[in-house]
């Protein structure tokens, strides 16, 4: 089957604007940045008889995979494309208003001049790694800056007390973390 439509998305951690280029027809829409916003664009691009979709979205931190990997399971085509990408291409169209939904459309237009490589999800079990890996950094570096606190001289004592039992805590999920990255790991034989 060939795509019929091509869907920009501007993506953000609570909700994502939608522009659908098909028959020379151009429509917008707003959706919740959850599994019932996609369901609903789902529907939505159907009610528009849009069956294939090209799906382009900005590589914005991680607020676009779960979309991305619920449309490229329908067996829509996916495009994750680097901001800057998409950036240099509105400065080449002249755009003077930014808006969510401007971009949207931006994006859709830079989907259909530049036909952007198609996209794959990693494969689940090396998301979950990646997930745990990215954990216990973020963890890491809390340990770090509670660390830091410590080393007031003026801080009071209780205060020093709590921020040990946190960092404390802290270790102890770290070393939950590592183990079960090690386990992950001899599991799937990464």
């Amino acid at each position: 089957m060939q795509v019929n439509a091509i869907l920009g998305v501007d993506i953000s951690k609570k909700k994502f604007d939608v522009c659908l280029l098909m028959d020379n027809k151009k429509r917008h829409k707003v959706f919740q940045n959850n599994q019932d916003g996609f369901a609903k664009l789902v529907v939505w691009c159907n009610g528009h008889g849009a069956n294939l979709i090209h799906l382009c979205l900005e590589a914005t931190s991680w607020y676009g995979e779960d979309l991305a990997t619920f449309m490229h399971d329908l067996g829509h085509n996916v495009s994750i494309v680097n901001p800057a990408q998409i950036k240099a291409f509105g400065k080449s169209e002249l755009l003077r208003n930014k808006t969510d939904k401007s971009d949207a459309a931006m994006i859709a237009r830079f989907c259909i001049a530049n036909k952007p490589a198609l996209w794959k999800p990693i494969a689940p079990e090396m998301r979950h790694l990646r997930d745990l890996y990215r954990c216990l950094q973020s963890l890491k570096d809390d340990m770090l800056q509670q660390t830091n606190r410590l080393e007031n001289e003026n801080m009071h004592s209780s205060c020093k007390e709590a921020i040990s039992k946190v960092i404390l805590a802290i270790e102890e999920q770290i070393i939950v973390l590592k183990t079960e990255i090690n386990e992950h790991i001899n599991h799937y034989h990464i």
